[in-house]
């Protein structure tokens, strides 16, 4: 107990009286290279702050990588670690945090590791985009999962048979997930509250210095009316519906009939309120989704093109370039 205290239980002066715990809390986290710094620290920082107020060593943690060797963060900065995924069996909780290019971080082993571990009945997650590595492991089929906005649409173009919720976290029996960011505390304040009740989770949420608590079903982004800043119901119905049909051909008719507007009325909504035509808006809206299917998937431009909307790679290739300053070649990182 006494390397637990030097090690995992810092002092400070706010306190939470609690009852002896046996045997604590174990969570092994998986940094992936490119992890998200804020991601980990957002995880790891409320086990330091629950141990720290009750004085006890509620939790331990360990750091791993896949080689045993620093990993740099997607900012940059190195971070030890302890041991090499494989060179350890770890009780308790078992995470994986990632970040950029996570498709490419995930080795065969580290999937094999991990479904492993859950079948030996531990609990399993992904921080940010971990959950590819649960994807690969073969153990979310029929789960609820999540992981962060900007990486669902390279995901589902390379799991189809899984869906991913655009919750904040999810917990589902021995997986868990989260958004990234600042959604790994309210994980684990989940967690905290779960496994040491109410008082606690609530106290570690104050020193956090956070004022809500969000809940599973929180959504990660604001809403469409908050994204377009406006609350003007037909144009919320109008630009729902040209989302949802990013991959088709656009057709600014079919949605007007099918709202019972004329195409004038819904280019003067997009004028007034959003300063641009539909036909701009559209095209940004596709060469955001392109631009994330060639940094997240093996997708040659062909591929992404046609999964954009556009009728042909030349007319996607040229208003990429004219949007991002590079051609989807160059920027893709496969190359194709």
């Amino acid at each position: 107990m006494t390397d637990d205290k030097a090690r995992y239980i810092a002092k400070g002066v706010a306190h939470v009286e609690l009852p002896p715990v046996a045997s604590p809390v174990s969570v092994s986290f998986v940094l992936l290279p490119k992890f998200t710094m804020l991601a980990f620290a957002s995880a790891i920082e409320p086990l330091r702050i629950a141990n720290q107020l009750t004085g006890q060593a509620l939790f331990r943690w360990q750091t791993l990588s896949l080689d045993g060797r620093p990993v740099a963060c997607s900012n940059g900065v190195p971070m030890m670690v302890e041991a090499a995924f494989g060179a350890v069996q770890p009780d308790g909780v078992v995470l994986v945090c990632s970040g950029v290019e996570p498709e490419q971080q995930v080795t065969t082993a580290l999937a094999d590791w991990l479904r492993a571990l859950w079948r030996r009945g531990r609990v399993v997650g992904g921080l940010c985009t971990g959950a590819y590595a649960l994807a690969r492991a073969g153990i979310l089929k029929d789960r609820r999962f999540t992981l962060h906005w900007e990486n669902l649409t390279g995901f589902a173009e390379t799991f189809p048979e899984l869906s991913a919720a655009r919750q904040v976290y999810c917990i589902d029996d021995r997986i868990v997930t989260c958004a990234g960011g600042v959604a790994a505390a309210d994980l684990m304040l989940e967690i905290i509250h779960d496994r040491f009740g109410m008082e606690l989770s609530q106290e570690v949420m104050n020193m956090c210095l956070l004022t809500q608590r969000r809940k599973q079903s929180d959504e990660q982004t604001t809403s469409l009316a908050a994204r377009l800043g406006t609350r003007h119901e037909k144009l919320i119905e109008v630009v729902a519906f040209l989302e949802q049909r990013i991959e088709e051909p656009f057709d600014l008719d079919a949605c007007a009939a099918r709202l019972a507007l004329s195409r004038r009325q819904i280019e003067r909504l997009f004028s007034r309120y959003l300063g641009v035509t539909p036909v701009r808006y559209m095209n940004d809206l596709r060469l955001q989704r392109g631009r994330a299917l060639l940094a997240e998937t093996d997708m040659s431009v062909t591929e992404v093109a046609v999964a954009c909307g556009y009728a042909s790679s030349s007319h996607f290739s040229k208003s990429f370039r004219l949007k991002y300053g590079v051609s989807p070649y160059k920027f893709s990182h496969f190359g194709k």
